[in-house]
């Protein structure tokens, strides 16, 4: 830490491609606005801890460079993508993304949904491991393209 915020996407409703944009509304709880995920539309809206899914640019560097499976920006379809922080070590931490502080609730890991859609075989397995991080956003607040990924300074379990 700190990192460093070098993309957003939002998908405004299940199996949507993913938009880019450069700034965007978190709010606790809920999600993205604008996202797919903030209006209870997304594949995974009943898993707990889905408002907000990180990548990191350096994993998929890596899967391009390991596997050469390039993916196209917002293709792995997490909202966020950083670059200079390891995601994977945030899980039960609390954490800033911009103005919004985050809870690392578990491994995003890849599923057979993004293979599918992508219509790429081998897209899972270059993932496992580097798929990013789903988090419950528990302070609302602005992301823009260029914020900061740092601590929050303290520790969280499923409380907040």
């Amino acid at each position: 830490m700190p990192g460093t915020v070098t993309r957003i996407h939002v998908a405004p409703e299940q199996g949507a491609e993913p938009e880019p944009i450069e700034r965007v509304e978190a709010v606790a709880g809920a999600g993205l606005r604008g996202d797919r995920y903030f209006d209870e539309s997304g594949t995974f809206t009943d898993r707990d801890g889905c408002d907000l899914t990180l990548i990191e640019s350096e994993a998929l560097a890596a899967v391009e460079r390991d596997r050469g499976i390039a993916l196209e920006p917002g293709a792995h379809r997490r909202n966020v993508t950083t670059a200079g922080v390891a995601l994977n070590h945030l899980v039960g931490e609390r954490f800033r993304v911009g103005d919004a502080v985050c809870v690392g609730t578990e491994l995003c890991e890849p599923c057979s949904y993004l293979e599918d859609h992508l219509g790429e075989s081998g897209v899972r397995e270059a993932l496992v491991h580097r798929g990013g991080l789903r988090c419950r956003i528990v302070e609302s607040g602005e992301i823009s393209v260029d914020d900061r990924v740092e601590s929050a300074g303290e520790r969280d379990g499923n409380d907040s």
